[in-house]
């Protein structure tokens, strides 16, 4: 009971923030310069991490931020909630997120993503969606922005595991940027299919920059999938699946 008397004062705040955050800085944020409309939006991000911790009573592990390079990259991270999907905005910004189209069309929250160009994909098409990332991945990398992919394609339970996609090692292979590979446990603490939350430790790693020039995708990403599973082994609390993996083709 005390985790769902949590969890509920947690999504009260979680939405008033998002509410005020919708009143205050959308307005403004369209006649911005993207680094300052990425600062302003952000501060809902600050925040939700903050109160995130603050009422859940979660205790944050985070290592390896010096990891993250001075210019554009290509993250890719394990999914398990939402909770990486709002603090990776917040690791090496302005950075432009891959995600399905169809979280754009949410009040508030998805008008917001709109301002941050992000890679919104139709699922149901999936070699348009290929093309797609890979065309728009490598565009906003020369504009600048880092990338942001989520390997697994949706999110996976702890102690699950799904079969990486290559396309976000090809966008950093063809541009030329390193690769940063992040893991973390935040499914444990921030379920993705239940909304009761649990406090405990979250731990994310970011890995050090993986080189990608005159190296195949494949190979980059043989390297990000065993460098996040071999993390998740040490900061999950989940046992992880004994299972052979191999990068699958985009």
């Amino acid at each position: 009971m005390v985790n769902v008397l949590r969890s509920l004062i947690f999504y009260l705040g979680y939405f008033i923030a998002m509410l005020v955050c919708g009143v205050l800085f959308l307005p403004p944020a369209p006649f911005l310069p993207l680094g300052s409309r990425y600062r302003l939006l952000n501060l809902y991000n600050h925040f939700i991490i903050s109160w995130f911790r603050l009422v859940v009573g979660v205790r944050y592990d985070f290592r390896g931020h010096e990891n993250v390079p001075d210019g554009p990259c290509v993250i890719l991270a394990n999914h398990q909630s939402e909770w990486e999907t709002v603090y990776l905005q917040l690791l090496h910004p302005p950075v432009c997120t891959v995600l399905k189209k169809e979280l754009l069309n949410l009040p508030i929250f998805g008008w917001g993503l709109r301002l941050l160009h992000p890679i919104a994909l139709d699922r149901s098409r999936p070699s348009r969606a290929i093309k797609q990332v890979l065309t728009q991945g490598k565009q906003r990398l020369g504009e600048g922005l880092s990338v942001l992919i989520f390997p697994e394609g949706t999110r996976v339970a702890p102690g699950s595991r799904k079969r990486y996609n290559k396309s976000g090692a090809v966008i950093a292979c063809r541009a030329g940027v390193p690769v940063v590979p992040v893991a973390h446990n935040a499914g444990e603490r921030w379920p993705g299919r239940h909304w009761v939350k649990n406090p405990g430790r979250l731990s994310l790693v970011v890995g050090a920059p993986i080189a990608t020039e005159g190296r195949s995708p494949e190979e980059v990403l043989l390297e990000v999938e065993a460098w996040i599973e071999a993390t998740l082994e040490e900061i999950s609390e989940v046992p992880r699946p004994v299972t052979d993996s191999a990068a699958s083709a985009v």
